[in-house]
């Protein structure tokens, strides 16, 4: 299946990538054989498969979940590159704060 150039200029733009002209050309032939395969597998009769929720039956192990190593909020905003008395200081969306 073909994807266009402007396809693959639109799904970067709503996923915030800046990509040039080279980039763009291997991105679309890597969605296109993305698509066949996607294709290929549409075609499979999968009358009475049950859908996968995991790939093995192997049930997470979870351990017990225990505090251990605690530092303090000083120590933990100490290294911070912007921080105020209490906080993280994150800048939205790439400016600056």
């Amino acid at each position: 299946m073909e994807i266009s150039k402007e396809q693959i200029k639109h799904l970067a733009h709503l996923s915030r990538l800046e990509l040039s002209e080279a980039e763009i050309d291997a991105m679309q032939g890597d969605m296109s054989k993305i698509l066949d395969f996607v294709a290929q597998v549409e075609k499979l009769d999968l009358e009475g498969v049950e859908p996968l929720t995991q790939m093995s039956k192997s049930v997470n192990v979870m351990r017990q979940d225990e505090v251990a190593n605690m530092i303090s909020k000083e120590d933990a905003l100490k290294n911070a590159p912007d921080a105020n008395s209490d906080y993280f200081r994150v800048s939205k969306f790439g400016k600056k704060v």
